[in-house]
C-alpha cells in the first residue's frame, strides 16, 4: 500500500501580501518535501492577524499529515505568530526558559543589551519543542504536527534542515517525460483520456518556446509506481506519435 505523507504551508505577513517582500520560501519547501516523498497539497498566505492565523493553522493541521509555518517569530510588535499558535492550540505563550537563557546568554557575549523586543523571541506556546536555529540562534518551535519556522529565508532553509530527519516521509514520485512538438490544444483532448483512464497518475502539461521562436509542449507524467509510470509514458507518448502523423 501506498504510505501518502502529506504536507501544507502557511506564509504569514503583511509584507508578502503587499508585494513589499517576495517570498522565496515555498518553493525551497516544495523541493525538500518532494525528494523526501511528502506531497505538499496547500498553500496559504494570510496577514499579520491574529484570528486569520489561527483559522488558517486549525484548517490545515487538522487537514495533513504535517503543517508548516514562515513568518512573525522575530522582535517587533507585529511579529504574533507564537501566540496566534498558542491559541490555535488552547495553550499559554510564555518565554521559554531554555529560549530565553540561551539568547540572554548569547546577547550578553555580543555586548547587547536583551530588550524585551529580543526578549519576544524566546516567547512560545507551553510544552513546544524547540526547532534549532543555527544562523541567529533564535529558534522555531513544533506543537503537534505544527512546524513554526523564520521567514527569512537563510534562517529558514537551516531550521528546516534539522527538522526533515524527523519527518515520516512517503513512496518518493517517480517521473518521465515525453517531448511533444504540439501545442496544448491539440493534444488536450487525448491527453485528458489518458489522465482519466490512469487516475493513479499525475500528467502535467507545460508549453514551452523554443530556440527559434516556435512553441513545443513538455508532458510530464509522475506516478509512485515505476511500471505504472512505463506504462503511462508508453501511451502518451504513442499519442503524441499518432498525432504528429496526422499534421504532418
Amino acid at each position: 500500500m501506498t504510505d501518502l505523507v502529506t504536507a501544507a504551508m502557511i506564509v504569514i505577513g503583511d509584507e508578502i501580501l503587499s508585494g513589499r517582500t517576495k517570498d522565496k520560501n515555498i518553493g525551497h519547501l516544495a523541493d525538500i518535501l518532494t525528494a523526501v516523498g511528502i506531497d505538499l497539497k496547500e498553500v496559504r498566505i494570510v496577514p499579520d492577524e491574529e484570528d486569520e492565523i489561527v483559522a488558517a493553522v486549525n484548517a490545515l493541521r487538522a487537514r495533513y499529515t504535517y503543517l508548516f509555518t514562515t513568518g512573525g517569530i522575530g522582535p517587533t510588535h507585529d511579529d504574533i505568530t507564537a501566540d496566534s499558535i498558542a491559541k490555535a492550540f488552547g495553550l499559554p505563550c510564555d518565554y521559554d526558559p531554555k529560549a530565553y537563557a540561551m539568547l540572554e546568554k548569547h546577547y550578553a557575549a555580543r555586548g547587547f543589551e536583551f530588550s524585551e523586543a529580543r526578549m519576544r523571541m524566546a516567547r512560545m506556546p507551553v510544552g513546544a519543542t524547540h526547532i534549532d536555529n543555527p544562523v541567529s540562534l533564535a529558534p522555531g518551535f513544533i506543537v503537534e504536527n505544527v512546524h513554526v519556522m523564520a521567514g527569512v529565508p537563510s534562517i529558514f532553509q537551516a531550521m528546516l534542515d534539522n527538522v526533515v530527519p524527523t519527518l515520516k516521509t512517503g513512496t518518493k514520485l517517480l517521473s518521465a517525460t515525453v517531448h511533444c512538438p504540439l501545442g496544448e490544444g491539440t493534444i488536450g483532448g487525448p491527453l485528458g483520456a489518458i489522465q482519466k483512464a490512469h487516475p493513479d497518475t499525475i500528467i502535467g502539461s507545460y508549453p514551452k518556446s523554443g530556440e527559434n521562436g516556435g512553441f513545443y509542449t513538455e508532458l510530464v507524467v509522475r506516478a509512485r509506481d515505476a511500471g505504472v509510470l512505463e506504462t503511462v509514458r508508453a501511451e502518451i507518448a504513442e499519442m503524441v506519435d499518432q498525432l504528429v502523423a496526422k499534421t504532418a
